[in-house]
């Protein structure tokens, strides 16, 4: 999953960008509201994490344009302690939901999660596809039965495929769904991460699109 975190604050930031790193999440970190603003436009993010005193351009204004340009990703605005009116004003300007400074990273974390499974309409314990048992929630995978183990990148590109069934996904955005900006990616990074899933849940799960890209396997 791919995070957009706009924060001034290095101490938070910093602390944001390892720990939800260390837990899965690919971030993108920008410190003013400026860059932070055009980066939704430039990548597909899963969720924003939005503090509202931003220099440049305050979270508040980066929201409310977002909304009026029809940016629905879930954001989570960052807010100082007390700060009860600036958190009105933000769910009123289209935030998804707040917390207040300070904050536990593992709050942070399940405020995400339960935001992009409201947004992607994952409300089910599960996803079953044919023989296979996902749980987004917990990121276990069962295959006929058996526990399956899968690394960090293949679980986000099997949940990936799963909320795309039917529809074909280009190298590119599975690269942009998978990386965050930072991050060194080799050429053949999505080959090697689907030639895995492959050989752990079935090789014709991922069909590939000659010249366009891959899809989940019909049944």
């Amino acid at each position: 999953m791919r995070i957009l975190l706009i924060e001034d604050d290095n101490l938070i930031g910093d602390g944001l960008n390892l720990g939800l790193n260390k837990l899965g999440f690919n971030v993108d970190w920008f410190q003013n509201g400026a860059d932070g603003k055009e980066a939704l436009y430039q990548a597909p993010y899963d969720a924003v994490v939005l503090d509202l005193g931003l220099p440049e351009i305050d979270g508040l204004s980066i929201l409310k344009e977002w909304r009026s340009r029809g940016q629905k990703e879930p954001v989570l605005i960052l807010t100082a302690q007390g700060d009860v009116d600036h958190r009105i004003i933000g769910l009123d300007s289209g935030a998804d939901d707040y917390l207040a400074k300070p904050f536990a990273l593992a709050e942070v974390v399940a405020r995400l999660k339960a935001l992009i499974r409201r947004r992607t309409d994952t409300l089910t314990p599960t996803i079953k596809y044919q023989n296979i048992i996902f749980n987004p929630s917990t990121k276990k995978v069962e295959l006929d039965g058996k526990e399956i183990i899968l690394s960090p990148k293949e679980l986000n590109l099997l949940e990936l495929f799963l909320n795309n069934k039917n529809k074909v996904l280009s190298k590119e955005l599975i690269e942009n769904k998978l990386y965050s900006w930072d991050d060194d990616v080799s050429s053949n990074a999505v080959e090697v991460h689907i030639h895995h899933l492959r050989k752990k849940l079935g090789k014709n799960l991922i069909k590939t699109i000659n010249k366009i890209g891959y899809m989940l396997g019909e049944q």
